[in-house]
């Protein structure tokens, strides 16, 4: 190559002696090619400048070297204008189509795909070259389909495509998918005897692997005489992304040579179809058996595979080797959101901020902005996951879903309600997960007048039939009161109930006060044959608790572990204890819990607790205080019931002093308040609540409403009061309980016959309870309590729960 080049240099210092060496002009067209190879243009331009001295352009060969010397001085960054115009100097006489080929091939090789269109319009003649450059020039810019129109007119005008046009055609047409006419291509490469020669066959190859036709794949290489690398690599790919892991390692281990891509092939294969574990275990075996280094790709499948399985020691040593060999990964975008998502999967989600705010962020895409939304809701920080929201673009369901549930799982339910109608309005549509998410927001708050609105899209988008959306619309309807409607979605979908389906609406009926039909449909599942499991049993348990089922409850119990095999977990322990004491079985509920395999916990000894105050059982609820406090010392809840089985038993000394050790240890009760859902809105209010803007108003009708009640013959417990003040003023504290107050806003906020439905957090007082049962009978509408246990249903001065709560 030196040699060539001081050979141009020479002869651009002697131009006379050169040319009469040469005494042609080919000599010149041959100093040109070797300008080309040699990239050195400045001695082309010397070799044109002579040529024109020797008047020699009259040469259409050297013309057309010329031009095509410019021409590829003009794709690697020379001027285009030049190659246009000495194209316009050389005669149109002189012009044959290899110079129209020449500049029709610059324009298509730099992309300036306008241009070349315009010079092939213009081409007075196009020869199978003219043609195969427009496709190869189409095909490498992405206009896929314009590139098999043009190559189906090229054939239309007579013209048999090159190889090199074949494989381009056969490329655009894996890329569109376009089945139909690859097929054809295909039959038109076996007409021309071309199936043996492997570039063409590789393409057609790969045609049928972007189609997913494994068959016809199989059989093209089957029938391929000599195989290169790539044909292997292209079956192991296409395997593998079909999920048929057997075949492409099977195909993997009869490779007599591997690549990267050959083993990149198989650890995506294995990422991408959920074989994580098998894919990091074949990672492992590259690195032993093999002497690849891992790529870019093999980085992003292995991070991948350790993100699902939250495996952040792997994923941390992957992300050193990327730094340590110097691996790019700041201007790979497929790397980052790789490095991303195993970080904030993995539970490191800070260090998974720091990456996402050191790159670009057009760079990433949402599933690592996704992953990391994810990262701050499972730690509970909703302000970072609205933050990581706020910037993302292109927000997909996923993305608009992983807020939602965040805040509906964290109790900002409210938020979640709100997000999700930003989503109505300017987002996605819902998927199942999304319905489902916001139909628990709606169960919580007891909005059913908006999850009725959810319901009828779910009806409206088919989405009403996924299990998922179908139990939450059960649970919706059941925890905002109206379990009537629960049971008739429930009955609907009869042909696909699954367990969880007949669980959600057991459940449902207990809260209600329905023991005898949750018991009922229990028995119908047992014979339909649907399995109960554990949560089953822990709703069916429940409602016999309810329903003072004390004997039942114990044979489905011998039932749950004879019959179906579930061993007894805390849960239905506390169940059992708590169907036991409310019988007013205290010492048999004591000998459960003595008898039972694990040690009690905090739940146990609650419910034995605070079935001591009905039975009015001091010694043994002492007992229980004493177990409860050893175990979470901050249960305020455990001071408030031992005092309350004090004051219920007239020993108002030992309530006090409960009371003011409780307030010497500076454990805080837990706040009672209630809520009820009034056009679009939540009203929240607390005991002698001040907030409310009706404020003034709300106390007005409270207390007209207390005044009324007593006129019917509600006499106040005083005893519910457990502060040591006069009668009067625990008249007055008694009025304004939080139930009372969200009430008195519904009747003055609602017309009259309107059904109110009130939630409270804590359980309903004794005081309230009766209060509620006269309050129903006097305005004569019907008021449903949610509390902390189950659901009241007040009608008539009836409650649903027969006093028994």
């Amino acid at each position: 190559m030196q040699n060539a080049a001081a050979a141009m240099a020479a002869a651009a210092a002697r131009p006379a002696a050169m040319a009469a060496a040469a005494g042609s002009s080919d000599y010149y067209a041959r100093l040109l090619q070797l300008c080309q190879t040699a990239a050195n243009p400045s001695a082309g331009r010397a070799i044109h400048a002579h040529a024109i001295k020797a008047g020699l352009l009259v040469s259409t060969y050297l013309c057309n070297n010329l031009l095509s010397y410019y021409a590829g001085a003009g794709v690697r960054g020379g001027s285009f204008r030049d190659v246009w115009r000495l194209f316009e100097e050389i005669p149109a006489a002189r012009r044959n189509v290899f110079t129209w080929n020449t500049l029709l091939s610059m324009y298509a090789k730099s992309g300036r795909l306008a241009d070349a269109r315009a010079v092939f319009a213009e081409m007075p003649e196009r020869d199978a070259v003219s043609w195969t450059i427009m496709v190869v020039g189409l095909n490498r810019a992405g206009r896929f389909w314009e590139a098999v129109k043009t190559f189906l007119n090229m054939v239309g005008e007579g013209l048999t495509p090159t190889q090199f046009t074949l494989t381009n055609v056969l490329s655009s047409c894996a890329a569109t998918e376009a089945s139909g006419i690859g097929r054809k291509v295909h039959s038109f490469v076996v007409k021309l005897g071309l199936s043996s020669y492997v570039p063409v066959a590789n393409s057609v190859l790969n045609m049928y692997g972007k189609f997913g036709d494994a068959e016809t794949a199989k059989a093209v290489f089957d029938r391929m005489p000599v195989r290169s690398l790539s044909s292997w690599n292209s079956m192991v790919s296409l395997y593998a992304r079909q999920g048929r892991m057997d075949l492409a390692v099977s195909m993997f281990e009869n490779m007599e040579e591997r690549s990267i891509v050959s083993w990149n092939a198989v650890i995506a294969g294995y990422n991408q179809n959920g074989l994580d574990g098998t894919a990091l275990k074949f990672f492992s075996r590259m690195l032993s058996d093999s002497s690849m280094e891992p790529d870019i790709f093999t980085a992003t499948s292995v991070l991948s595979s350790c993100a699902n399985l939250r495996m952040l020691k792997m994923g941390k040593q992957m992300h050193s080797y990327i730094l340590r060999v110097g691996m790019p990964y700041s201007g790979q975008s497929q790397m980052t959101n790789a490095l991303i998502s195993m970080y904030a999967k993995s539970g490191s989600v800070e260090t998974a901020r720091k990456i996402m705010d050191q790159a670009v962020i057009s760079d990433l895409n949402v599933i690592s902005f996704t992953a990391l939304l994810e990262g701050y809701v499972k730690l509970g920080d909703m302000k970072q996951a609205r933050e990581i929201f706020d910037v993302m673009k292109n927000r997909d369901v996923i993305a608009w879903t992983a807020m939602i549930v965040g805040y509906q799982q964290n109790g900002q339910n409210d938020e979640a309600m709100e997000l999700f109608r930003s989503m109505i309005k300017s987002g996605p549509d819902p998927n199942n997960y999304t319905l489902a998410a916001i139909l628990s927001a709606c169960a919580s708050l007891a909005c059913l007048d908006y999850g009725k609105q959810i319901h009828c899209k779910a009806i409206r988008s088919l989405q009403e039939q996924s299990v998922s959306v179908s139990n939450a619309i059960i649970t919706m309807y059941a925890r905002s009161g109206n379990v009537t409607l629960a049971r008739r979605v429930f009955d609907r979908i009869c042909w696909r109930k699954e367990t969880v389906t007949w669980t959600s609406m057991i459940v449902s009926l207990a809260q209600h006060g329905l023991g005898e039909e949750a018991v009922g449909l229990f028995e119908e599942m047992v014979r339909v044959g649907v399995k109960p499991d554990r949560i089953t049993y822990i709703g069916v348990f429940s409602a016999c608790t309810h329903a003072g089922f004390v004997d039942k409850g114990k044979a489905y119990y011998e039932q749950m572990r004879n019959e179906h095999g579930i061993t007894p977990e805390m849960s239905h322990y506390a169940c059992m204890v708590d169907l036991l004491a409310r019988a007013g079985l205290l010492t048999e509920a004591q000998e459960f819990i003595q008898q039972m395999h694990v040690a009690p916990d905090a739940i146990v000894w609650g419910s034995l607790l605070s079935a001591c105050r009905v039975q009015k059982n001091a010694d043994l609820a002492e007992l229980a205080a004493e177990k409860l406090l050893s175990i979470d010392p901050d249960n305020g809840g455990a001071y408030s019931a031992l005092a309350n089985v004090y004051s219920a038993c007239g020993r108002w000394n030992d309530a006090a002093r409960i009371w003011k050790v409780r307030k010497d240890k500076a454990v805080k009760k837990e706040t009672g308040f209630s809520w009820t859902h009034l056009h679009n809105k939540v009203h929240v209010f607390g005991a002698d609540d001040v907030q409310h803007p009706q404020r003034d108003a709300i106390y007005k009708k409270a207390a007209e409403m207390w005044e009324e009640i007593k006129k019917a013959g509600f006499v106040p417990d005083l005893n519910s009061v457990l502060h040591d003040v006069d009668d009067e003023l625990k008249e007055e504290l008694l009025s304004r309980h939080s139930e009372k107050l969200a009430i008195a806003f519904g009747l003055i906020s609602t017309p009259e016959k309107t059904t109110l439905r009130i939630m409270k957090n804590l359980r309903v007082c004794n005081d309230c309870h009766m209060a509620i049962k006269f309050i129903s009978k006097v305005v004569e509408r019907e008021i449903i309590v949610r509390d902390a246990t189950r659901f009241h249903h007040f009608r008539d001065g009836f409650c649903s729960c027969k006093d028994y709560w």
